[in-house]
């Protein structure tokens, strides 16, 4: 089944509802094969920077004429060899703390910023309200509208979001980066559930910086990245002076080593909801009436189920052994299949899904795991 193609529809007999999954246009994800030359690569690059055993030391506090850890300062420039970019800057704060410390560096209050016509991440809608940036709609959807707005000359900035906003978001984040360059506008790219996930980041499509949290990559908590331009990440160094804000190097050799999992990892999680995806659709499990591959935050499937019982299959799902909620979406705490409520912002845009769909993302599992879970929840509540 091609990825977001309309799996096959319910047999006769299967209840229908009202309710309608809409169709969706997941990211590209990476072969296992290309993940492996992935995980090389970022091996060649540590080679590069550290000497055999400073990969098992790591100092602490405000180096001199570095303003962070050596560490620290070893791991940014591995990470930005690896992505391809002039410089990274550790933070911390995680994701939300990356895309913070970008925006707070790029654009000033009450300054206009593009952003997609979607229902905005929550924690990204507290960063601009608390920034004070006047943010200005378009549909990066479309095209002509993205370029109407890009030619008013009234911004330096935009701000794209790599993963879908919207269950029928279909632009090509590539796409939007390029119309945005064409017309002399910088883009901080929020990368959080897409690096390392697709073939290549925003910083590698030519955003001025690339923003994700290296917890969603196996590594410690609180820990981000912000992974771009010399000037913007310059700023952000000067911001973050104080030696209590720096990723101390501990942290940072802990997310480096976490890291070279996660190509292969992410790669095997890819193909195992595909699978999913294939057996459900084809019927296999009663009960599920359509299914989907989405990048709701992170990739994972969307289920369909022809009952309204939606709200109560994700704690009935950890009787079963599967994981009551998400940690990291993607940390190092979560190994077991994922069944959940549809997120927050899915939610705002298509409220009618939260009786009838929940989102399912295998984690470490295999499918056979995962179709069983489902399996035995539906059968557990139809009683």
């Amino acid at each position: 089944m091609p990825h977001g193609t309309p799996p096959t529809p319910p047999a006769p007999d299967t209840p229908e509802t009202h309710v309608r999954l809409p169709e969706t246009h997941p990211l590209p994800t990476v072969a296992l094969q290309d993940a492996l030359r992935t995980q090389f690569r970022l091996l060649e690059r540590t080679a590069a920077h550290f000497e055999g055993p400073q990969l098992f030391e790591a100092d602490a506090g405000v180096v001199p004429g570095l303003g962070r850890p050596r560490t620290t300062a070893r791991v940014e420039a591995v990470l930005a060899e690896f992505l391809g970019a002039e410089d990274a800057a550790l933070v911390q704060g995680a994701g939300t703390g990356a895309i913070r410390a970008a925006l707070q560096a790029a654009v000033g209050p009450g300054e206009p910023l593009l952003i997609h016509r979607a229902p905005v991440y929550r924690t990204t809608a507290v960063t601009l309200r608390g920034l004070g940036i006047r943010t200005v709609e378009v549909d990066f959807n479309d095209a002509a509208a993205l370029e109407a707005a890009l030619a008013t000359g009234e911004f330096r900035w935009a701000y794209v979001q790599h993963s879908r906003q919207r269950l029928t978001d279909a632009y090509d984040p590539a796409a939007v980066l390029a119309a945005c360059s064409a017309a002399g506008v910088r883009t901080i790219v929020d990368d959080n559930y897409a690096v390392l996930r697709v073939p290549a980041s925003g910083v590698e499509l030519g955003a001025e910086a690339s923003c994700f949290s290296l917890f969603k990559l196996h590594g410690p908590e609180g820990v981000g990245a912000v992974v771009g331009s010399g000037e913007l990440i310059g700023r952000i160094r000067a911001d973050n002076y104080s030696g209590g804000g720096q990723v101390q190097g501990h942290q940072a050799l802990d997310a480096l080593r976490a890291l070279t999992h996660v190509p292969v990892m992410w790669a095997v999680q890819s193909e195992v909801g595909a699978e999913v995806a294939d057996r459900l659709a084809a019927g296999e499990v009663p009960g599920v009436a359509d299914v989907r591959l989405a990048n709701v935050q992170d990739r994972c499937l969307i289920v369909l189920l022809d009952r309204p019982v939606a709200r109560e299959l994700p704690a009935v799902a950890a009787r079963h052994g599967a994981a009551p909620y998400p940690v990291g979406s993607n940390s190092r705490y979560e190994i077991a299949p994922l069944v959940y409520r549809m997120s927050s912002s899915s939610l705002d845009d298509a409220p009618e899904l939260a009786d009838w769909a929940v989102r399912i993302n295998p984690m470490r599992a295999g499918a056979d795991l995962v179709i069983e879970i489902v399996r035995r929840c539906l059968h557990d509540l139809k009683g």
